[in-house]
């Protein structure tokens, strides 16, 4: 047995499972039931201490070209799931040949889309949907990637403050290069409305309608909303002297979007100034980044801005004071004095429905919507207190999509 593995991804070395068996005959005390949907390939889940772990099998040059792909990505900054290591050579000698095992982290808090979509969507619940899985697809094809299966079946999506964040599962099927031209883009989109439309039209039957016109144009929706945010992000515009407050405003768009620009080209032309961004140096993350920074928080971009927002707030009351505190120090009194008594006075068995920023994001939501009705800001610790008896109480536990619920929807590995 040959194990290729990223220690930082794994806490564990795998080695006390029965590697030289095929996947679908294991008997192991790691197994845990995670269902999922319908897919080419044997799939189990393991769990080491709390921490669960995909293993797919796969064909050899197939297991390694997805955990390279998959490790390429996260160095971009893409979301997607973790590659975690590949197993081959796992047959005895004389035996037949087994496949190769890619091992993938779990994505804690993540929903497959027809779980996210929970039977009769709200319209405003797909469109966050729809959108969430554009953007993704325009990070992809920012940093050279093709998918050539892009679908909603492999994506996960998990809750971004009001917003979906989309993370691309399976990577068989790309190709990364250094850059898509606008065939390669288009084909992907047009991959994607196929394969959107059935999607929506087995939502769509399994909730009692039919026709499919609404699954028709709501899968044309994908390119639509892909085209826009891929104008806002590459497209040149003029400028002339004295317009600073453009480029600025550019730049502002660019982080509101979720985006940085590292490098800007301004060339001279007969009318101006030509203002142009780089795609390929473009990345994701701004205010996560920024989050991540202050605070040691790891969250997604919306819910960053959500918690960035707070802090600034926080920092200006402290700032009306005798003695301003520096940024650092205003953060830390946030981290000790807000964050964290918020998030310690839900109780244990309750923690895991939200991860840490999308609950505090949510507890901020809740005291807003108790301070309108009462006409007065209401205190956090009251408002926490009553989000968990009228809110949190009844909400699913979404860090892991197991058990009855789970087996109507299926988790997309595979």
């Amino acid at each position: 047995m040959r194990l290729h593995l990223v220690p930082r991804a794994a806490h564990a070395d795998f080695l006390d499972l029965p590697w030289h068996e095929p996947l679908e005959a294991w008997e192991s005390s790691r197994l845990v039931e995670v269902p999922r949907g319908i897919g080419r390939h044997v799939v189990r889940f393991v769990d080491y201490a709390g921490t669960y772990f995909a293993l797919k099998e796969l064909p050899p040059e197939i297991a390694a070209r997805e955990y390279r792909m998959l490790r390429a990505l996260d160095a971009r900054g893409i979301a997607a799931v973790e590659a975690v290591g590949v197993v081959g050579e796992r047959a005895r000698p004389h035996e037949e040949e087994l496949p190769d095992v890619l091992i993938t982290r779990y994505l804690d808090f993540s929903l497959p889309y027809r779980l996210a979509l929970a039977r009769r969507p709200a319209p405003d619940q797909l469109e966050r949907l729809l959108d969430a899985f554009a953007q993704l697809l325009v990070r992809l094809h920012l940093t050279g990637f093709f998918w050539g299966d892009c679908s909603l079946s492999n994506a996960l999506f998990r809750r971004d403050a009001g917003e979906l964040a989309a993370y691309l599962v399976d990577a068989e099927t790309g190709e990364l290069q250094p850059r898509l031209s606008d065939g390669q883009r288009e084909y992907d989109l047009q991959i994607a409305e196929e394969n959107v439309f059935g999607e929506l039209l087995d939502v769509e039957a399994q909730a009692g309608g039919e026709g499919g016109e609404e699954a028709a144009a709501l899968a044309a929706e994908i390119p639509a909303r892909y085209e826009r945010l891929w104008a806002e992000l590459t497209a040149e515009e003029v400028l002339r002297p004295g317009e600073a407050e453009r480029f600025e405003a550019r730049l502002q768009r660019l982080n509101e979007l979720g985006f940085d620009a590292d490098e800007v080209e301004i060339v001279e032309t007969a009318d101006g100034f030509r203002l142009r961004l780089e795609p390929k140096v473009m990345e994701p993350g701004h205010h996560r980044r920024r989050l991540l920074r202050l605070t040691g928080l790891d969250a997604q971009e919306n819910q960053a801005r959500r918690l960035l927002a707070d802090i600034d707030a926080y920092r200006r009351r402290l700032a009306a004071g005798p003695a301003p505190p520096s940024e650092t120090a205003a953060v830390g009194r946030w981290l000790a004095e807000v964050f964290e008594p918020a998030l310690a006075a839900v109780p244990p068995d309750l923690r895991d429905r939200r991860d840490a920023a999308q609950l505090f994001h949510e507890l901020l939501e809740h005291r807003w919507y108790l301070s309108e009705r009462a006409g007065e800001e209401v205190p956090l610790d009251d408002a926490v207190a009553d989000y968990i008896d009228s809110v949190l109480r009844s909400l699913p536990d979404e860090r892991r999509v197991i058990g009855p619920a789970a087996d109507e929807y299926g988790l997309g590995y595979g």
